[in-house]
């Protein structure tokens, strides 16, 4: 049975406002009181992990060991299918050092020119870590399309140039609510709620 989070103060691992703000919305019902890495002045770990998973746990491991408080780590990132899974990992890294995804958005248009196959995935693991170093880990997906041009300002990333499947929409034009409900973040923290967050009120 996983360890479960008790209510209190939760770091999330995280420098990108977009990405806390919206892990925040996804746990403001199960008592926690979060707050970021950057409002914390923690130092961002180096990344050499091989998998979202991987990467995940070196950011919670480090939140953790820092504050010495509950730290939950997201890694998540763009698979386009055509492109052997790239961006992958290094999703923020094709952004550029001013993690502008303007320029990463870009840069998987001009890889898939000429190229038919535009199906892709989100993909997201989530690891919440304590202090003692016990760590949970848990991944979630959603399958969807690359459009051009992008389209849409209410998500961050590479949400504007994502529909998933079944929508007609990108990310980036659906409100907070309905990306929540069906995005590879929201479908991780299914199961992170499911396992860790049963008792909390």
């Amino acid at each position: 049975m996983a360890r479960q989070f008790e209510g209190g103060k939760l770091v999330i691992a995280s420098h990108n406002p977009g990405k806390v703000r919206e892990i925040a919305e996804l746990l403001e019902p199960f008592g926690a009181e979060v707050i970021s890495a950057g409002d914390l002045g923690l130092t961002e770990p180096i990344e050499d992990g091989l998998t979202f998973i991987a990467n995940a746990e070196i950011k919670a491991r480090a939140a953790a060991e820092a504050s010495g408080l509950p730290a939950l780590a997201d890694d998540s990132g763009l698979a386009v299918h055509a492109l052997n899974g790239d961006p992958g990992i290094y999703s923020a890294r094709w952004a550029g050092p001013d993690k502008d995804f303007n320029i990463a958005m870009k840069k998987v248009e001009e890889a898939l020119e000429n190229i038919e196959d535009r199906s892709a995935h989100f993909a997201c693991a989530l690891s919440l870590c304590w202090p003692d170093g016990h760590v949970e880990s848990f991944e979630g997906q959603v399958l969807g399309q690359m459009v051009w041009p992008s389209r849409g300002n209410k998500g961050f990333g590479y949400d504007p140039t994502f529909i998933a499947d079944g929508m007609d929409i990108t990310f980036a034009e659906m409100q907070p609510e309905a990306k929540h409900a069906i995005s590879h973040r929201a479908n991780a923290f299914r199961k992170l709620v499911g396992a860790c967050f049963g008792t909390v009120s």
